[in-house]
């Protein structure tokens, strides 16, 4: 039989930890995740930030004050924007005509285009993954199945894009089968996932696989020693040993709900596994489920695949992965986001129809399980991210003209958005446009040393920078 005084006494000790951990949790005091060695710098190195998905950046963000927005109109959706040791900002985009996968390099003064590079053509998601490695290389794989190192040099006759490398992935892609994620773990070593659920592991010109069976629609993550690979049924932890071939360590099932949701792109988690955690920034293991009405979030021991705590989101479904620091989880709603198209097979959502009404949440772990900290009601358009430096959320929002329409309209504008992560509560910087070629779609911004945001767009990138600011000096 319970004990009702210990059972008082635990619930009395969570809400105490809870209150605690409310006045004294700070983003900036919290564990970074290692940094890994084979990627350019964490924060702006992959789409997600860094090898952990962690969404964070030790960059300060453009801040509260007004802004000064630039705009590329390249006539391509630009979900990926990174920036190496450089400085020089280099966009993965699809060109609205042809959809022909695209490398621009951008102009980090200006963030007009200095140069660009097209690429055969891929899946939706081999167009979107990709990364920075240690020499400021782009790395993707492409629609011809071949692992690619795209470098960007300053020539007599200007700068220039080229293939640094060529390695063909080969009979490690089943037949009908393409990358959709790839990152590297802390040997160099490159994992990939393939839409139909093969994960490998490329050493050199040699890879390896496992098939997990299962649809793989976002990215991997790795930490040392670990690679977390979320599938639409379930969460993965896979490592492998000096042969390279790589072997599923445990596995954790989650509630896949009754179907795709509106305002995601596949049946099952939305979210890219986040690896997070005070200690070491890497001890927990963090997914959304696909749960109806109300999503959860799903923590676990990233060691074990223990459950942690699972947690109500607030959020009817998401597409964004958490964005996680030190004991402090961030999730935003993408439910019923207007995608103007999908990935092939993603078939009919449930329902048919929804209007995006948004929503945001910060969880908190500690001992006793999650607590929920705050709730807003911001309509996030971007994936937020995390400046450690200022403890504020970067992201775009998604708002209505006066009088509009509830959900979303073609007339909607877009504001660049500054969440105290602390407190939850929103001021708008500034509009960086109006109107569908300014949507950022669910898309990730980026945030580098000078306090800038590069934010992709369905037609280009925006760089937001602090009114006034001074650019700093670029080694050209």
């Amino acid at each position: 039989m319970r004990d009702p005084l210990r059972s008082g006494h635990r619930v009395l000790a969570i809400a105490v930890s809870a209150a605690i951990l409310l006045l004294l949790g700070s983003p900036a005091s919290a564990a970074q995740p290692p940094a890994n060695p084979w990627l350019g710098p964490a924060g702006s190195a992959t789409m997600h930030g860094d090898a952990e998905s962690s969404d964070t950046t030790t960059a300060a963000g453009p801040g509260t004050g007004p802004v000064r927005v630039q705009t590329a109109k390249l006539g391509a959706a630009c979900p990926t924007v990174l920036a190496g040791r450089d400085g020089f900002p280099v966009a993965l985009c699809t060109t609205q005509l042809g959809r022909t996968p695209t490398v621009f390099l951008l102009d980090p003064e200006t963030t007009q285009p200095l140069t660009r590079l097209a690429l055969p053509k891929g899946s939706l998601l081999s167009g979107v993954y990709a990364y920075l490695d240690n020499r400021d290389r782009l790395v993707f794989v492409d629609g011809a199945n071949e692992l690619v190192r795209v470098a960007h040099q300053h020539t007599s006759s200007g700068w220039r894009l080229s293939i640094a490398e060529r390695t063909p992935l080969g009979s490690a892609i089943p037949e009908g089968d393409g990358v959709s994620s790839l990152m590297p773990d802390w040997r160099g070593r490159v994992w990939f996932g393939t839409n139909r659920g093969t994960v490998g592991v490329l050493d050199g010109s040699v890879a390896h696989t496992v098939r997990l069976g299962e649809q793989i629609a976002n990215s991997i993550s790795t930490a040392p020693g670990a690679t977390a690979v979320a599938t639409t049924h379930a969460l993965y932890r896979l490592s492998a040993g000096p042969d390279g071939v790589p072997h599923v360590d445990w596995r954790v099932a989650y509630e896949r709900g009754p179907g795709r949701k509106p305002g995601q792109l596949s049946w099952g988690t939305g979210a890219s596994p986040t690896f997070f955690g005070p200690r070491t920034g890497t001890e927990y293991l963090a997914i959304t489920d696909n749960a109806a009405p109300e999503e959860n979030l799903v923590v676990v021991d990233a060691r074990t695949g223990a459950p942690v705590c699972t947690a109500p989101s607030g959020l009817a479904g998401t597409e964004l992965s958490p964005v996680a620091s030190g004991d402090s989880v961030y999730l935003a709603s993408t439910y019923g986001y207007p995608y103007p198209a999908l990935p092939e097979g993603a078939g009919p959502s449930t329902p048919l129809l929804a209007p995006f009404t948004g929503g945001m949440t910060r969880i908190d772990v500690h001992p006793g399980g999650c607590a929920t900290v705050w709730r807003n009601p911001e309509r996030s358009a971007a994936v937020p991210r995390l400046s450690t430096a200022d403890g504020k959320l970067y992201t775009i929002t998604r708002q209505k003209p006066a009088g509009g329409a509830r959900g979303s309209t073609l007339f909607d504008h877009y504001e660049a958005a500054v969440i105290d992560a602390k407190t939850g509560r929103a001021s708008t910087a500034g509009r960086i446009g109006s109107g569908f070629f300014s949507d950022t779609l669910q898309m990730v911004g980026s945030i580098v040393p000078g306090r800038v945001q590069y934010q992709g767009t369905v037609n280009g990138v925006v760089a937001i920078r602090p009114a006034g600011a001074v650019q700093p000096a670029i080694a050209r």
